[in-house]
């Protein structure tokens, strides 16, 4: 079903921009070095070889640390072709997928991006980055406090990386502001303590800029803002947004408008952001959701060791491929010059991220 603007029902809020702890946070660790000092410093292999899934033409594993860790869980994914015209960022083909941490040991960390260049399919390399929030301490004087979102689906576009946060809508991080922390720190404490940084043992970290705080009309249930994708079946591109539900729960699909010259969300002068379009028609078990030339890509999952499914068309009249995808698939992505989706999985032991011909799902 389609919304007017001023349709009562789920919105979202942009919230304050924290420029300010920012750029102090920045100061104290000797300046940003964006992307492109992350990319100069990758330190992991991945391992290129057969994917699960029938239709799967390639993909890679991480390194051992990560396909075994019972701390960290793969969840979303993006690449340089949401990013830019030319699909690629500093002449690299990249790809950056989110996790999330469990709490392991007592202490859990949040949410990370990792960042892994795909331009040579047979050495890929990579680097992981903490999420972090920037805020004041009790003296006023700027700390660091980890991000808890599940981060089921991320966007890059126009600069900006967008982290899905589940019931609190999604987060956004500017890559211009990545930092390096200066200093050997402590892998099991965040902040800064007696001058000196430390990010639960990361050397890169990624502040955030601003939220968008998922709000609802009174009679309306909330959006879960499941996972996120780019949306080029519009002009300009469009934010896609679902539910994962089961046992009767919403599978709401909906789309945001961006603005072309900020390429935010379009709102009102309030900073509220409505959906043009909620589609109540989604499937349950939903990991992510991409929209190609009108036509709709869904991945589901089906347990701890069954193969997952990948349904295509559209809302209401969506055809399921069965045994399409590895165990635990989650987010997915649209990768246009190659035709392909891109997407990955999390279960330790069998975490990949993958592509797969778009064409075959019709």
């Amino acid at each position: 079903m389609e919304l007017d603007d001023d349709a009562p029902g789920v919105h979202l809020a942009r919230s304050r921009e924290r420029t300010h702890e920012v750029d102090l946070l920045a100061e104290r660790l000797g300046g940003r070095v964006g992307l492109a000092g992350v990319l100069d410093d990758l330190n992991r292999a991945a391992r290129p070889g057969r994917v699960p899934g029938l239709a799967v033409r390639w993909g890679f594993r991480w390194d051992d640390e990560d396909e075994k860790s019972r701390r960290w869980w793969p969840q979303g994914i993006t690449t340089s072709a949401d990013a830019s015209r030319d699909e690629t960022f500093a002449g690299r083909s990249l790809v950056l997928t989110s996790a999330y941490s469990k709490r392991v040991a007592g202490i859990a960390k949040g949410a990370r991006v990792s960042v892994v260049d795909v331009s040579d399919k047979g050495r890929v390399r990579y680097r992981h980055v903490l999420l972090v929030e920037p805020a004041f301490d009790d003296r006023g004087r700027v700390d660091l406090r980890p991000v808890h979102v599940h981060a089921g689906g991320i966007v890059w576009h126009g600069g900006h990386l967008h982290v899905a946060g589940t019931r609190r809508g999604f987060s956004t991080f500017r890559l211009d502001d990545l930092l390096r922390v200066p200093y050997e720190d402590d892998p099991r404490r965040l902040g800064i303590h007696r001058g000196v940084a430390h990010a639960f043992g990361y050397r890169y970290v990624l502040p955030l800029r601003f939220g968008y705080d998922a709000m609802t009309a009174p009679g309306h249930e909330q959006l879960r803002y499941s996972f996120l994708s780019l949306d080029r079946s519009v002009t300009p591109p469009g934010l896609v947004a679902g539910e994962y539900g089961r046992s009767g729960m919403t599978t709401r699909l909906v789309r945001y408008e961006i603005d072309p010259g900020s390429h935010l969300l379009k709102a009102d002068d309030a900073g509220t952001a409505r959906p043009i379009v909620v589609d109540d028609r989604g499937v349950g078990h939903t990991q992510g959701a991409v929209v190609v030339r009108g036509r709709w890509y869904l991945t589901t999952s089906a347990g701890r060791y069954r193969l997952g499914s990948v349904w295509s068309g559209v809302p209401g009249a969506l055809v399921r491929h069965r045994f399409a995808l590895p165990v635990g698939p989650e987010d997915i992505t649209y990768w246009p010059s190659t035709d392909e989706l891109w997407s990955l999985s999390e279960h330790p032991g069998q975490r990949y991220v993958f592509a797969m011909p778009r064409a075959q799902f019709g």
